[in-house]
């Protein structure tokens, strides 16, 4: 974890060295679930993401931004509810269509911090059942609200990993995770060369 936010940072660094970038920070609301052979009858859970972000320009109507965000994911399921919480790294791709509307895509690396399962004000620790890493393929569009420094962006992201601990489960099928995201940034800062 330590090693992947200082390859966070040196990018932010090279990048302030040799290119016009932006830093901000973002937030905004998940509507996640799971799915696949062992997901159950799973619905919709809706929690928080919050994180930092750079934007490096690649070309005039490209960049790469790569962020940092913590994301509370998982699913109802039956009676309760399981909760996972992710330091997620996406690298995206972004590219600027005009009129302030971007689209971007790109991977995304997830590192499981916690899982819980909740049922009638009960919480049980379940991050053992699960594995610590998660791989998903994040889609978007963003728009840049004119003359401020806000921006709306839209996103789902499709689960490719498995996530459940065969070994620990016994089981031989799958959950994955989708996480559609509404969110805000804010341009903290803005250097050029």
């Amino acid at each position: 974890m330590k090693k992947l936010a200082l390859v966070f940072l040196a990018g932010i660094s090279f990048a302030t060295a040799n290119a016009q970038f932006q830093f901000g920070a973002k937030g905004g609301l998940n509507f996640a679930t799971i799915s696949g052979s062992d997901a159950g009858d799973a619905s919709t859970r809706v929690n928080v993401n919050l994180g930092v972000y750079a934007r490096l320009p690649l070309a005039e109507k490209i960049s790469l931004q790569p962020e940092l965000v913590y994301s509370n994911q998982g699913a109802s399921v039956n009676k309760g509810s399981v909760a996972y919480n992710y330091i997620n790294i996406p690298v995206l791709l972004r590219y600027y269509a005009g009129s302030g509307f971007s689209i971007f895509t790109g991977p995304q690396v997830g590192f499981l911090v916690g899982a819980h399962y909740k049922e009638n004000g009960n919480s049980i620790n379940v991050k053992d059942l699960y594995n610590s890493g998660d791989f998903a393929w994040a889609v978007g569009i963003g728009y840049k609200i004119p003359a401020t420094k806000l921006g709306l962006d839209a996103r789902y992201n499709f689960g490719i990993a498995n996530i459940e601990d065969r070994e620990k489960t016994g089981s031989t099928g799958s959950i994955r995770n989708g996480v559609f995201q509404l969110g805000v940034t804010y341009t903290l800062f803005s250097a050029g060369r």
